[in-house]
């Protein structure tokens, strides 16, 4: 039945049923659906909002900008008062796939993650009441929670759960891969080919698998050879508090990858050449050469998918009874 609707589904796409790829560990990303357009809209804004940080300056798409694949293209992120982060920023594209958030998994979804980085006093260094009072003081945001919500009172759930909405809107299907899978037999050049059997027959698959290719589990960075980190992250043992998960971090995804250098949660990596290299040797005890590494690398990019298109938000004016920034303190 599966093999029916994939097939049908990649006729209407104009590929041929033939040499669909419909085994392999690694599935196209389907188009987002069941979504409230109302709470999209909403959350849109909210994402690119300054205002809810202490700064005035600070919005969710400083560290996760939907220009840069997602991610802020830096080792670390820059916060409040140029305080530099621990981790480096993993992509919000996509993050709807993951089994959960942060590096160390310690958001369950995405309505949970929304609500951490405004209250981070490294971050945007907010407290959630005072969010809420910057909202409230102005009143086209009043009148569209009361829209979207049915409520005359703001709260930092409604918040939370209208940022969390749009990000599942950022997903990015029709990679050259996933035409690849739906049977476009000339959507992947022969080193692309070669640099995906490569990477399916030396197991970079284990972990790196499913529509999102990674963000479904939990792995020890530095498993063959151990890991220098640069970060003092611990990853997972954080959340559980057992010395078993220390250095375990949540599988990044591999889509758009080209985009989000650089690369691993202590941003030590900063080409994919090298992200290659390593993970090649520390996970799976294996050197690839330089041809090899080149092909995985080309696999690697055919993985960037459509990315979000979307009308910038006009972000609703302060009045005066909008609490003021606070950039130095």
């Amino acid at each position: 039945m599966i093999r029916k609707q994939i097939a049908m589904f990649s006729l209407m796409l104009g590929f041929s049923t033939s040499i669909l790829a419909i085994d392999e560990p690694i599935q196209p990303i389907k188009p987002v659906q069941n979504i409230n357009l109302g709470q999209v809209e909403l959350g849109k804004k909210l994402y690119f909002d300054p205002r809810l940080s202490k700064s005035g300056f600070i919005s969710c798409n400083s560290c996760h900008n939907l220009s840069m694949g997602g991610t802020d293209n830096l080792k670390t992120s820059i916060g409040h008062n140029w305080q530099q982060g621990p981790i480096n920023a993993p992509t919000v594209l996509n993050s709807s796939l993951n089994v959960a958030q942060f590096w160390d998994g310690r958001a369950a979804d995405l309505k949970a993650q929304a609500g951490g980085p405004i209250a981070n006093p490294g971050e945007m260094a907010f407290t959630h009441t005072l969010a809420i009072d910057v909202l409230t003081s102005i009143p086209e945001y009043v009148m569209e929670f009361k829209q979207v919500f049915g409520s005359d009172k703001i709260t930092i759930d409604e918040v939370t759960q209208a940022i969390a909405e749009f990000e599942k809107t950022l997903v990015t299907p029709n990679s050259r891969f996933d035409q690849w899978l739906l049977g476009d037999k000339q959507a992947l050049s022969q080193d692309e080919m070669a640099g995906y059997t490569l990477f399916k027959e030396s197991g970079c698959v284990s972990c790196h698998n499913g529509e999102a290719v990674g963000g479904n589990s939990f792995q020890k960075m530095g498993v063959v050879e151990p890991y220098k980190a640069k970060s003092p992250a611990e990853g997972l043992s954080a959340v559980t508090g057992k010395d078993a998960d220390r250095f375990k971090f949540k599988v990044p995804t591999l889509r758009n990858v080209e985009m989000t250098y650089p690369y691993f949660h202590d941003g030590e990596a900063e080409t994919l050449t090298e992200a290659v290299d390593v993970m090649g040797r520390l996970q799976l005890g294996k050197k690839f050469s330089d041809i090899e590494n080149a092909q995985i690398v080309a696999f690697l990019k055919t993985l960037t998918g459509d990315q979000p298109a979307f009308l910038m938000p006009i972000l609703p004016p302060s009045t005066d009874m909008t609490p003021a920034p606070k950039p130095f303190e």
